[in-house]
């Protein structure tokens, strides 16, 4: 059997977007799904004892939480297993979670505060992002397109470790899909780039040697998508606001960075940003380790 896909739910109106992201994810790639919420551990009251009371209304809250999951996910193909953990976080129980299941991703919503369609990492996914074993996906607030209807999936790309390890998951599910891939490399505009006095045509020579080198890795990594349709793009401005403003692909692979722990997420600069603003969903895969 496939690795599972976890979904984490609270019963925040953002766990909808995430099962939907999930039921798609796990469908894709023929796993099982797991839907999980997480509630707080009891605490010992003294010599060992708890408030049963209290633990008694967490779990009926759990079970209210998922039975709304039932509701989104009523009809769905895909095999489902409901679960409730007891941990200190909700990020930490999906953690544990994860590593029990050998999770293929853990797929959550936005925060509570993020604006209506633009994906907005809440605190737990801020904890899962911070060192997860596995990929992390986050989809936006509000999703009106769902994953699968608009046949593209994006890649944040850069020619590094964490660049190829984003590369190789998303032509994984493209593989899956049918869906072509498209590969983007965004450059800052010149007068970001170069001192002021460096002179008008040592600048256009640098850039220009900037770009041919953007293409020839673009170039050969489009070809190195196994058999998958890739195309690339080079784009000029912001990176964190050319990347979130993307809302032609289904999800957008991101890398984290490269150092730290091997095989886990780490967030940078620009995927830090970049969970908070993209319009579509975002997966951070963990770098080569």
């Amino acid at each position: 059997m496939n690795a599972p896909v976890i979904v984490g739910v609270d019963g925040a109106e953002a766990g909808e977007d995430a099962l939907l992201l999930g039921q798609w994810t796990a469908q894709t790639l023929e796993a099982p799904l797991v839907v999980a919420v997480v509630h707080p551990a009891p605490s010992a009251l003294g010599s060992g004892r708890v408030d049963a009371e209290w633990v008694a209304d967490r779990h009926r809250a759990a079970a209210a939480v998922l039975d709304g999951a039932r509701g989104v996910l009523a009809g769905a193909t895909v095999a489902i297993t409901y679960r409730v953990v007891a941990s200190t976080s909700a990020a930490h129980g999906l953690h544990d979670l994860a590593e029990e299941l050998a999770a293929e991703v853990i797929v959550v919503g936005s925060g509570r505060s993020g604006t209506r369609h633009r994906l907005f990492a809440g605190s737990t996914a801020e904890r899962l992002l911070a060192g997860s074993v596995c990929p992390i996906a986050v989809a936006p607030a509000a999703m009106e397109t769902p994953p699968g209807t608009l046949g593209r999936i994006g890649v944040a790309y850069v020619d590094t470790p964490d660049g190829r390890a984003a590369l190789a998951a998303a032509a994984r599910l493209g593989a899956r899909t049918g869906s072509p891939l498209r590969l983007y490399t965004v450059v800052a505009n010149a007068d970001a780039t170069m001192p002021f006095l460096v002179g008008q045509d040592a600048e256009h020579a640098f850039l220009e040697t900037a770009r041919e080198t953007y293409e020839l890795a673009l170039s050969r990594a489009a070809g190195s998508a196994g058999g998958v349709e890739a195309d690339w793009e080079i784009r000029v401005g912001d990176v964190v606001e050319s990347l979130a403003d993307l809302d032609d692909v289904d999800v957008l692979f991101c890398g984290s960075r490269g150092y730290g722990p091997a095989r886990r997420v780490l967030l940078g600069g620009v995927s830090a940003r970049l969970v908070r603003r993209a319009r579509r969903p975002v997966v951070i895969v963990p770098r080569a380790g």
